[in-house]
């Protein structure tokens, strides 16, 4: 599985190796570190709330059927808007204090 953020033009990747048993306050040093990289700070938006979510969305599409993320998107998550991309692909869009975007995809290793 892998974990897609950007800002403006850049991005970061981080592969994940077992979603199941996240490295939360990992990854959440690598996506400050690059938020603030562009100037911005996370300010609240709640991402370590927001990657579990995603991650049962995801985790299981090599069978098919997107369920879990389609319950996820129609349910929605605090100050992100999501939405569903062909090939189980979860997208979390939210817009910050400066009014940079901020988009996080999580991609299934299939």
């Amino acid at each position: 599985m892998e974990i897609d953020v950007s800002m403006e033009n850049d991005s970061l990747s981080i592969p994940v190796e077992n979603p199941f048993h996240l490295d939360l306050d990992a990854i959440m040093g690598k996506i400050d570190h690059f938020v603030s990289s562009k100037g911005s700070g996370l300010n609240g938006l709640d991402i370590k709330g927001l990657l579990p979510g995603m991650v049962r969305g995801v985790a299981g599409c090599e069978e098919g059927c997107p369920a879990n993320a389609l319950e996820f998107v129609d349910s929605g998550f605090k100050d992100f808007a999501l939405s569903y991309i062909e090939g189980g692909i979860l997208s979390a869009k939210a817009v910050m204090e400066n009014g940079k975007e901020l988009a996080i995809k999580m991609f299934p290793d299939f």
